[in-house]
C-alpha cells in the first residue's frame, strides 16, 4: 500500500504488509512493494520482531537456495547461526552483517544457536536483498561477515551513523559489495535533526524505533519513505530513536523474483526451480538432512 503526500521531501511513503513465515513467525515486508519494487539495488526489505521466542520454540530457518541475489543479515536483538554449502558457520549477534553472494546459487541456513534454545529471548532485525548487476548474476558464491567493531561509524551532531553496506556520510564499509550503494544505522542520542545528503539518485528511510519527523511529516515503524531525488532532507527524532536508510542508483534492468530466485531472465528462474526441485543444488555440510521444499506457486 502507498500513502501519498505533499511534502516535497517525500516522493511517497508504503505502508508494509505482514508476511506469516510459518509458526506464527510474522514479518514486516516493505519490498518489494508496490507500486515500488526496489530502492536502488535493495529488492527485498523485512522488518522482524521485537518477537519474544519462547524456549523451544522453533523458528529455525531450514536449508533453501538463492540465486542472483545477496542477502545481509543486521540485528538489533538475538542471534543466528549461519552455515552455507561453502562450508560457512558464522554467528551473528546485533551490530554485526552477514553479506551473502548467492550468484549462481548457494544454499544456506539460519537457525536458533543452542544456548538460546533453552530459554527465553527475543528476535528483532532486518533482512534484506541486493540485486546483483547482471554481469554479476551467475559470479561463485561467497560469505563476508563483518562484526560490529568492523563497520565505522561517525556522530553527526544528534545522531550516531553507522555503515553497513557500501558509501554513507564520508564512510565506507568493508563489506565488499557490486555496485554503488548505502545501508546506514541511525541512532538518535539526543532529540535533533540529521540532514541526508542527495548523493544517490533513490533514498528510502525507515524508522526502526520511534518516529521520525520528515519537514513535517510523521513516519512510523512500518513505514517506508521513498525521498525526493536531488533534495537534502533533515529527519529530526527523539534520542532512542533508530532508523535505517538505503540508497543507490537504479537497477541495470528489471528483475524477476520468484520464492528466493532473483534474475533479470524469466528462464533462470525456471531453470532454478528446476534444480532445487531434482536436488542439483549443493547440500551444507552438517546441515543436509531438512530442506524447505520448493512452493507449489
Amino acid at each position: 500500500m502507498t500513502r501519498s503526500n505533499d511534502n516535497p521531501a517525500i516522493q511517497h511513503i508504503d505502508q508494509a504488509h505482514n508476511h506469516d513465515l510459518g509458526g506464527g513467525f510474522v514479518v514486516r515486508r516493505l519490498l518489494p512493494g508496490h507500486p515500488r519494487q526496489s530502492v536502488g539495488p535493495f529488492i527485498f526489505f523485512d522488518h522482524f520482531g521485537p518477537t519474544t521466542i519462547a524456549a523451544g520454540q522453533n523458528v529455525d530457518v531450514r536449508p533453501h537456495p538463492h540465486i542472483g541475489l545477496a542477502t545481509v543479515t543486521y540485528l538489533f536483538e538475538g542471534a543466528m547461526l549461519h552455515r552455507d554449502h561453502l562450508g560457512t558457520v558464522q554467528r551473528i549477534e546485533p551490530g554485526a552483517v552477514n553479506w551473502m553472494v548467492a550468484g549462481r546459487g548457494i544454499v544456506h541456513s539460519e537457525r536458533v544457536p543452542d544456548d538460546l534454545r533453552t530459554r527465553a529471548w527475543t528476535s528483532h532485525g532486518l533482512q534484506l536483498w541486493v540485486a546483483l548487476p547482471r554481469q554479476h548474476e551467475e559470479d561463485p558464491p561467497s560469505f563476508h561477515h563483518a562484526a560490529a567493531t568492523d563497520l565505522p561509524a561517525t556522530i553527526l551532531g544528534a545522531v550516531r551513523v553507522r555503515v553497513l553496506l557500501g558509501r554513507a556520510c564520508g564512510l565506507t564499509s568493508p563489506v565488499p559489495v557490486p555496485s554503488p550503494m548505502a545501508y546506514a544505522h541511525a541512532s538518535w542520542r539526543e532529540t535533533g535533526p540529521w540532514r541526508i545528503t542527495a548523493d544517490y539518485a533513490e533514498r528510502a528511510l525507515y524508522p526502526v524505533r520511534g518516529t521520525l519527523d520528515i519537514h513535517g511529516t510523521a513516519l512510523e515503524p512500518g513505514q517506508m519513505a521513498l525521498l525526493a531525488p536531488g533534495v537534502e532532507v533533515d529527519v529530526r527524532a527523539e534520542a532512542g530513536t533508530e532508523a535505517v536508510l538505503i540508497a543507490g542508483e537504479p537497477l541495470d534492468g528489471p528483475r524477476h523474483i520468484w520464492w528466493n530466485f532473483a534474475s533479470s531472465r524469466r528462464e533462470r528462474l525456471e531453470q532454478a526451480k528446476a534444480d532445487w526441485a531434482a536436488q542439483r543444488f549443493a547440500t551444507i555440510p552438517g546441515d543436509a538432512v531438512e530442506r524447505i521444499p520448493l512452493p507449489l506457486r
